[in-house]
């Protein structure tokens, strides 16, 4: 199926992709989807039938601390036992992040050491049956180290070899500029993809899709429907205009935010999580709707006041 297409970096994919975190009961307590491997197969499996060729994943994305790596190991087995031809598979861009760590008791905490990174990448490598990652990115920054030192160490992965594009995640503006001015711009073979947060609930990071539509970076917002807690209230309460537009357009609510999403900015690429069939297919109708101005203006003027910024993202690095 074509569905339509934005610009990853040296690749043009579909302009909503899929991200897996949730077929891994990652911020839920949705456990019985991991007790179907099968099924969460099918979900992915899904999504590339349907035209989807961008796949999110990272290492840390597992039930729990001793299954690290597991979202990766369903995605390879996804991935290999799609029955697809060499040449669709090798339009598929399969990302994965690296930077975060996760130990016994549930010990969290942040690496950007190169020794780590590079253990990291060439794990996720294994789990994912690739020789070579297309699309890695740093998951967090290392509030230990200087952004400058941590951001070379993502470099001399790309410089060895091991990953074929870098991205990064939960940066800011400002961040993401000096990342730009060290490793430079896609045409340069630098940075291609920012991963942050946004929604109709949480919208902080406006500025750093201008720093992205500058310079022809995609922008994949994660918890792109607010999260799979919150989703459902996507369509109700203070979320109820997409509900509204929805019914005048005979879609769901899920799907005319994906549109609004898509309005938002020409670099936008949607990654929304679904852990059924059906989840991934109504998300996909969001690429075929066309809001009007008024639609847009409807919405927009409906948002509630903007959720507060993320606390993860308070303790980050100096610079040199």
């Amino acid at each position: 199926m074509s569905l339509p297409q934005r610009e990853l970096g040296p690749w043009e994919v579909s302009a909503m992709g899929l991200g897996c975190m949730p077929l891994s009961a990652m911020s839920s307590n949705r456990l019985e989807i991991i007790n179907d491997p099968e099924g969460a197969v099918s979900v992915i499996h899904a999504a590339l039938d349907a035209g989807v060729t961008l796949i999110d994943t990272a290492d840390i994305y597992a039930p729990s601390w001793d299954t690290f790596g597991h979202n990766e190991r369903l995605v390879g087995a996804a991935f290999s036992t799609w029955n697809a031809s060499a040449e669709a598979k090798n339009n598929v861009v399969i990302a994965t992040k690296g930077g975060i760590t996760r130990g016994p008791k549930e010990s969290w905490g942040r690496s950007s050491a190169l020794d780590y990174l590079l253990r990291a990448v060439e794990a996720s490598a294994l789990r994912l049956g690739v020789d070579r990652i297309k699309l890695w990115q740093h998951h967090r920054l290392d509030p230990t180290m200087t952004f400058e030192d941590q951001f070379e160490n993502v470099l001399a992965l790309l410089e060895r070899g091991l990953i074929e594009r870098i991205g990064v995640s939960n940066y800011n503006a400002e961040q993401l500029r000096r990342a730009i001015d060290i490793g430079g711009t896609p045409d340069q073979g630098g940075l291609i993809s920012v991963q942050n947060q946004f929604s109709p609930r949480y919208r902080n990071d406006a500025d750093v899709m201008d720093v992205c539509e500058e310079f022809g970076i995609a922008y994949l917002p994660w918890s792109p429907l607010g999260g799979i807690s919150r989703a459902e209230g996507i369509g109700t309460g203070e979320f109820g205009a997409f509900a509204e537009v929805g019914a005048t357009l005979g879609v769901s609510a899920y799907a005319t935010a994906i549109a609004w999403l898509l309005r938002t900015s020409p670099t936008v690429i949607p990654i929304p999580g679904a852990t059924k069939i059906s989840s991934v297919r109504d998300s996909l109708i969001g690429l075929s709707i066309s809001l009007t101005e008024d639609e847009i203006s409807l919405l927009n003027s409906s948002l509630p006041e903007n959720a507060a910024l993320d606390g993860e993202l308070s303790k980050q690095p100096s610079y040199r």
